[in-house]
């Protein structure tokens, strides 16, 4: 791993939030993601299960986890499984967790190979009156395929036809969704490695480079700073491909008088940025460009302002929000006013995605999405105006920690009005000229 373990407290304090939760004689199970076949003997790179991770900090494939609190029995009250290594697979996979790193790693005492798992899961199970199991109940989830969690929840309730079930996520959901202290600094890397990136794009884009360049830029950027990689793929849109909101081809030239959007995130230890800006490639933003981008980054001003805070319910503030963004488009000549009072949602047209997320160890990551804003949470802000007839889009994302009064910006650092972006873009010209 290219990064340093959180302290054990950290794991052993959530897995005590989460207990907490759970009615009396529960018992949880856990399990991590499966390894996913991309061809021939090729698997597609592997990614811990974020609330296993959560919960123990264990960052390996074949990992599960019972937590039973209420235990008669000691053994059964933490207990954790592992991959039992050997000489062959530390030959070709490298090293792998031993029982005393795992504890250390965890706080976790309990700890056994994982192909006794079923073995010992019977003798704690029947012990138990309830049975938490966790599955993916992410709202914008679209699962086809059945997962290793799917299959276990199967399999465990159809030996226990008797138990109550219960759902581990909207436990998880809610804890999760509030950020730690040292949670808090971990974004804060991975958003300033994510500020090194877009400062080097902007000593680089120039008319004529190509956008699969600029991503280039982006991947080398986080790997030399210890990341993992990109946290998602990577939107690098010229001109009128900013109008397509998931644009990843990123294979068309930058040209001179065309909008650059990049939307691009650091992970670092598990934990995401996510950011965008639009600068112009010409290193100088035409009079209707700084228009639409200044209508942008008004929005998100008034996000921060008037929605970001304790107390907001994010689905709510997303329908509401919809007025600001209606406004904008009246003063940039997009739509009238008569246009809006026959139809409130006139405006989707020219921006219909949603304007915040929760952000963490997934860059869209737990929480609910008709609850309360908290102290704690992060989100992104990030508004969008995308006019396709004129082949001008702009979207601005800063990641924003909601704080008890409001919200604090964690990206102040990151260039993001005309006047900067120009003159350092201005600085790259004087560079290149000696």
């Amino acid at each position: 791993m290219k990064y340093q373990h959180l302290p054990q407290e950290f794991y052993i304090e959530n897995r005590i939030k989460f207990c907490a939760k759970m009615q009396p004689g529960s018992i949880a199970i856990f399990t991590s993601n499966d390894e996913m076949p991309r061809n021939a003997d090729a698997f597609h790179n592997w990614r811990q299960n974020s609330d296993i991770l959560w919960l123990t900090g264990i960052d390996q494939e074949h990992t599960m986890l019972i937590l039973f609190p209420d235990s008669p029995n000691p053994d059964f009250k933490e207990v954790l499984y592992l991959r039992e290594t050997n000489e062959t697979i530390e030959t070709w996979e490298g090293h792998k967790y031993s029982k005393d790193e795992a504890h250390e790693t965890s706080g976790i005492h309990t700890i056994h190979w994982n192909h006794v798992f079923k073995q010992q899961l019977h003798p704690a199970i029947v012990l138990a009156e309830n049975v938490y199991m966790n599955l993916n109940e992410h709202d914008r989830a679209a699962i086809q395929v059945p997962n290793q969690e799917q299959r276990l929840a199967k399999d465990i309730r159809d030996q226990y036809p008797l138990h109550r079930y219960h759902r581990a996520a909207p436990i998880l959901h809610r804890l999760r969704a509030v950020k730690s202290a040292i949670e808090i600094e971990q974004l804060k890397h991975a958003i300033e490695i994510a500020n090194k990136a877009f400062r080097r794009l902007l000593n680089f884009v120039k008319p004529g480079v190509m956008e699969y360049e600029v991503e280039a830029e982006l991947i080398h950027e986080y790997i030399r700073n210890a990341g993992t990689g990109h946290a998602f793929q990577p939107i690098v849109a010229s001109g009128s491909s900013a109008c397509i909101l998931h644009y990843v081809e990123n294979n068309r030239p930058c040209k001179d008088g065309d909008l650059l959007l990049v939307d691009t995130g650091c992970e670092y230890a598990n934990y995401n940025s996510d950011l965008t800006r639009c600068i112009p490639v010409n290193g100088k933003f035409s009079k209707r460009q700084k228009e639409v981008y200044e209508a942008v980054l008004r929005l998100q001003e008034t996000a921060m302002k008037l929605y970001l805070k304790p107390g907001t319910v994010l689905q709510q503030y997303h329908i509401e929000f919809g007025r600001h963004i209606s406004e904008e488009c009246i003063k940039l000549g997009l739509l009238k006013n008569e246009e809006v009072m026959r139809n409130p949602l006139a405006y989707k047209k020219y921006c219909v995605h949603g304007i915040s997320h929760h952000l963490g160890l997934d860059v869209h990551d737990s929480g609910l999405r008709w609850e309360k804003m908290e102290p704690g949470m992060v989100f992104t802000v990030e508004p969008g105006i995308y006019i396709a007839e004129e082949g001008i889009g702009v979207r601005i994302e800063n990641n924003v920690l909601i704080s008890e009064t409001g919200c604090v910006d964690l990206m102040p650092q990151i260039p993001k009005q005309i006047d900067e972006i120009e003159k350092l873009m201005a600085n790259r010209k004087t560079e290149m000229a000696h």
